[in-house]
């Protein structure tokens, strides 16, 4: 049995064989002969008990438990990657690549403006925002940190809540003035919604709670649209209510633009989390980007 000082060194030298597919290229790739690269092999394959490759006249394929040797192998030394990046890290200025995802609407809005601060007080960093309709699903290793509403349902993931977000009903003067102000949730089958089909939301249901119930009412007649921003601009513009998180709004309740409807009911709330996968906690460019939002938004919630 190998000691473990060697076996992270033999998963990689297996590792790039199997992306080679050949002893000669690894052997070049690593600065040996390719005598002493078969041998290499030859050794792992005496300790293990079985065999790893099957040799051609020109190329290696793994065999069932090769591919399976590779799957753990690669894994594990992603893991120590991960380790000793975190080690490093902690005691470290933030530096290196940070990957962000977040919504269209509120990426555009209030994540992107803080983008030039963060990074002329951390200028190793090299910050890429990425902004979508759908979130990215949370077992993707595509990003370090998304920008979510709502408690992630998931784990393996840390969700640092970085800001508290109501959504709020509302519509233009214009059309309450026309219709009439909703008194309870019920009287919104009668009136034109605008609906906005985001992540897992159910479509065309709006949830209420009341002093002593919950009401679902679903919606008729109403408009759609994946984009936050157009559904707001519909309202504004008088086509019918729209149920928005208030970070969103606020500007338009300020101005009276948008007056607020059944205030007396309570919809689900859409707090905003920063996610992060849990071998990400420690990191510095990952722990000092969620503080410098945390500490942002306390300070900026809205008011109207």
């Amino acid at each position: 049995m190998s000691t473990p000082s060697t076996a992270p060194s033999e998963m990689a030298f297996f590792s790039l064989l199997a992306r080679c597919a050949s002893l000669s290229a690894t052997a070049r790739e690593q600065g040996i002969s390719t005598a002493a690269a078969s041998k290499r092999l030859a050794q792992m394959e005496s300790r293990l008990g079985v065999q790893l490759v099957s040799r051609t006249t020109r190329r290696l394929h793994l065999t069932a438990e090769g591919e399976t040797y590779l799957q753990h192998a690669r894994r594990i030394l992603a893991e120590i990657d991960a380790m000793e990046q975190l080690v490093a890290d902690m005691q470290s200025e933030p530096q290196g690549l940070l990957r962000v995802n977040a919504t269209l609407g509120f990426g555009r809005s209030h994540v992107a403006p803080l983008v030039p601060a963060f990074v002329q007080s951390h200028p190793q960093i090299q910050l890429q925002l990425q902004l979508s309709v759908q979130p990215p699903p949370l077992a993707d290793d595509a990003f370090d940190v998304c920008i979510r509403f709502g408690e992630p349902p998931d784990a393996r993931v840390i969700a640092r809540r970085i800001a508290p977000n109501r959504r709020l009903l509302c519509a233009a003067p214009a059309y309450l003035a026309r219709r009439g102000m909703p008194a309870r949730p019920a009287d919104l089958q009668q009136h034109d919604c605008i609906d906005i089909r985001q992540g897992d939301d159910a479509y065309g249901v709006w949830r209420f709670v009341g002093p002593h119930r919950l009401e679902s009412i679903k919606l008729r007649n109403h408009l759609s649209t994946n984009d936050g921003e157009i559904a707001v601009n519909w309202a504004l513009a008088g086509l019918g209510l729209v149920m928005r998180a208030e970070w969103d709004i606020a500007r338009y309740l300020r101005s009276g633009r948008l007056v607020q409807v059944l205030q007396d009911w309570q919809t689900p709330p859409a707090d905003i989390h920063a996610v992060y996968p849990q071998r990400h906690a420690a990191t510095a460019r990952v722990r000092s980007f969620v503080e410098f939002l945390a500490q942002h938004f306390s300070e900026s919630a809205p008011k109207f």
